[in-house]
């Protein structure tokens, strides 16, 4: 009994979090309720209080799992029987690619978390710091130790890719993210060197 509970309490967590996703793509954040999220996701307001505290509780969870989704895309994508070349801009289009697939939940991701504040900001960095660290990974493989990439710089190429995507979703060619992959990879090349 116990494991079906769990598997069921998974669902309604994951019916949630689409929901979330569903109304601030159509309301914004702001003028997204509770009411609109179990509407979306066809659960109860008691099953909502049962996983979150309160609908900013709800996206910051949205957005990790969202985040860690296309982490591991990126992460699947790097292939070390492959040149350094070939790693890199495979990873850099399987993560754009992703965030393409998605045009509903990109906007939240990269637009509505800021609406949280503190909160918003905190999760962000964090998963940033996440991307920094796989990105320092596939930089720094086979890198002399002298010309190794830094922990500050993997986060400036995380934050100016992640600006050329809100670009993008400003004006409105979500479809032609994976277009950015020439200039992200450039970005990494010019510097790390190679």
């Amino acid at each position: 009994m116990q494991d079906w509970a769990l598997s069921t309490s998974q669902e309604h967590r994951g019916r949630l979090l689409r929901g979330m996703a569903t109304a601030v793509a159509a309301k914004g954040y702001g003028d997204t309720t509770i009411a609109d999220i179990v509407r979306e996701a066809s659960v109860s307001r008691r099953t909502f209080y049962e996983h979150f505290h309160d609908k900013a509780e709800c996206l910051v969870a949205l957005y990790e799992a969202a985040s860690r989704g296309a982490l591991r895309v990126l992460r699947e994508a790097i292939d070390p029987a492959q040149g350094w070349d070939e790693q890199v801009e495979r990873a850099i289009r399987a993560y754009l690619e992703c965030l393409a697939r998605n045009p509903v939940l990109l906007r939240t991701l990269f637009v509505e978390i800021l609406g949280l504040g503190a909160d918003g900001l905190e999760v962000r960095r964090k998963m940033h710091r996440e991307m920094a660290d796989v990105l320092l990974q596939l930089a720094n493989a086979g890198a002399a130790p002298a010309t190794a990439m830094t922990p500050e710089v993997a986060m400036a190429i995380i934050g100016g890719m992640h600006e050329l995507v809100l670009q993008a979703i400003e004006d409105g060619k979500l479809d032609e993210l994976p277009v950015l992959t020439a200039t992200a990879t450039l970005l990494l090349k010019a510097v790390t060197g190679r």
